[in-house]
């Protein structure tokens, strides 16, 4: 009884052992989060997300580590528009 016990604990460790060695082998390879820069603000550029499936548009003003979102299972599309010239009758 005791030696079936005493088997029974070193293979219970062995296992943990190669779990163990296993995890730490999987995620050793895994990047680093990246350090987040400030966000800088970008509102005067007038750059949209679009999605061309619906046609939502988001307005970027604030941009940190770029991604592009998705919006109805598709990625957006990046469109930049001019900005309109100011009009001289209002003054």
């Amino acid at each position: 009884m005791i030696i079936r016990l005493v088997i029974a604990v070193a293979i219970g460790l062995s296992v943990f052992w190669l779990g163990r060695t296993a995890l730490r082998a999987a995620t050793a390879g895994s990047p680093r989060p990246r350090d987040e820069g400030a966000p800088e603000d970008v509102e005067d550029l007038d750059v949209f997300f679009v999605c061309g499936e619906c046609g939502t548009e988001f307005q970027v003003t604030r941009l940190g580590d770029m991604q592009v979102p998705r919006h109805c299972g598709e990625k957006m599309q990046v469109v930049r528009r001019p900005r309109p010239a100011p009009d001289a009758s209002l003054n």
